[in-house]
């Protein structure tokens, strides 16, 4: 009961917040502008000097193109929202002090957090529904039909992968009293993480692979990558229980 209460409030705050439609709102112009951004890059081409030669370099826009036009543009400005609407999740409120005020109801730390967590993982649950649909529905128009049910398995990975960040910047925020530092530290592990990915024997494993096996999926290819969801689903539960630990020994005013 405890929990649900602090959710409802969570969810209020990411409504009055603007936090839901911003995110939302993001998400689902680039959901719809992805596959416009396929189709149309050979024009667009031929606007520069010389561009009438270049285009012709060029292979006729696919479906394909869309699909991976989406799962950069959605993944990329993904990771962004996923910091900038994680970093002052606990920072601010702990900085603000309200943070204290709501533990004395009582409510227990862990509550606090996971209602947070969840609360933002329903806010990318549906931003990232919403893009979906419009960017399947403009590949539709586009290009053709896509298959539903891979496309609702590239969209669930990217879910997590997203998560992924949600998770890491959320235990940033525990970490310290600033939505900055927080954000900063946050952008500093996506920096190590972007390096780590660079080793291929490391890459396979990493959660940056879900959009490999989630672009293949939309494109019809056989492939899996359940390794870095095993890893991705471990680096959210540690990045939750070692938010908590930390909280839990914190001093609050």
């Amino acid at each position: 009961m405890i929990f649900f209460t602090a959710l409802r409030k969570e969810l209020l705050e990411q409504w009055r917040s603007y936090r839901l439609l911003i995110v939302g709102a993001v998400l689902v112009v680039f959901g719809i502008a992805s596959p416009l951004i396929a189709k149309l890059t050979p024009e667009l081409i031929k606007l520069v000097p010389e561009g009438e030669s270049l285009a012709t370099l060029i292979p006729a826009p696919t479906a394909a193109d869309a699909v991976a036009q989406y799962a950069k543009n959605v993944n990329q400005f993904g990771i962004v929202l996923a910091l900038l609407v994680t970093m002052g999740a606990v920072a601010q409120e702990k900085d603000k002090g309200t943070a204290a005020m709501m533990l004395v109801k009582p409510m227990p730390r862990g509550v606090f957090l996971m209602a947070k967590f969840a609360a933002l993982s329903v806010t990318f649950a549906v931003s990232i529904a919403l893009a979906a649909i419009g960017g399947y529905i403009y590949t539709l128009i586009l290009f053709g039909a896509l298959n539903a049910l891979a496309w609702l398995a590239l969209n669930l990975l990217l879910l997590i992968y997203l998560l992924v960040f949600v998770a890491l910047t959320l235990l940033c925020s525990t970490l310290v009293r600033s939505a900055a530092a927080a954000g900063g530290l946050a952008f500093g592990v996506l920096i190590v993480l972007s390096i780590v990915s660079a080793l291929p024997a490391i890459a396979e494993v990493l959660p940056g692979q879900l959009m490999v096996w989630g672009t293949g999926l939309a494109l019809g290819a056989d492939i899996a990558a359940w390794p870095a969801l095993g890893v991705s689903l471990i680096l959210i539960m540690v990045s939750l229980v070692a938010a908590w630990l930390v909280f839990e020994r914190q001093e609050l005013s």
